[in-house]
């Protein structure tokens, strides 16, 4: 049992942790605005400019407190704040769905041609699926952040994806946390079959458009 000064002590040590955590989260919060506005001007330069729009939805999160406190404890990072920067990439995250594969790869380039995007890290899940069948374009990248201390580097984790792939990833997402991670086979053979279906629905889809609207690159 802790004295009163020595509670008090343990009670400021918290306050001080607690501050240094939400001022290390506001980093990356402000990153993922400086992503979602590049993506929003993108989109919306489609939608007045061009007669294709190929961003479908956008989504974005940044851990809680709490999801990043269990995610470093699993990970054995400790409580260093640039050890987490370096060991943890998905604290913010966006997700980039598009109509199509070709809509996937177009968006993906004009985001990371940017000046000031950092690329880190690619894994194209499209060319090479998981041998679940999951398809998606990860991509790392680093932003700055200028904060009234000076700029920040900010890491933020982008998911570009088409419709079907998306819709995929949320059924395999329910049906892996039902079973929590244990899903039998028979169920996991089928959920692979399915990923194969959306692939050539993706395929089909896309072709289809463009017998109808032509290649819509200008």
């Amino acid at each position: 049992m802790f004295t009163g000064t020595e509670g008090q002590e343990v009670g400021e040590e918290l306050r001080r942790g607690r501050r240094e955590l939400r001022r290390f989260l506001l980093e990356y919060e402000f990153g993922l605005r400086e992503v979602e506005t590049k993506i929003a001007i993108l989109r919306g330069e489609f939608l007045h400019m061009h007669s294709y729009n190929p961003i479908e939805h956008v989504s974005t999160r940044v851990k809680s407190p709490e999801s990043l406190l269990s995610k470093i404890q699993r990970r054995g990072v400790g409580l260093d704040m640039d050890a987490v920067r370096r060991e943890i990439t998905d604290i913010a995250g966006a997700r980039v769905t598009c109509s199509f594969t070709a809509d996937v790869y177009r968006i993906f380039d004009l985001f990371t041609r940017q000046d000031d995007i950092t690329v880190l890290t690619v894994k194209d899940y499209i060319a090479d699926p998981k041998p679940s069948g999951y398809q998606s374009l990860h991509a790392v990248v680093q932003v700055p952040v200028f904060l009234s201390s000076g700029p920040v580097p900010a890491i933020v984790e982008i998911q570009f994806r088409t419709i079907a792939m998306d819709f995929w990833a949320a059924l395999e997402h329910k049906i892996y946390y039902k079973y929590e991670g244990n899903v039998p086979a028979g169920l996991e053979a089928q959920l692979t079959e399915a990923a194969h279906i959306a692939t050539d629905l993706d395929r089909r889809m896309e072709a289809l458009h463009r017998s109808v609207h032509g290649d819509a690159r200008d």
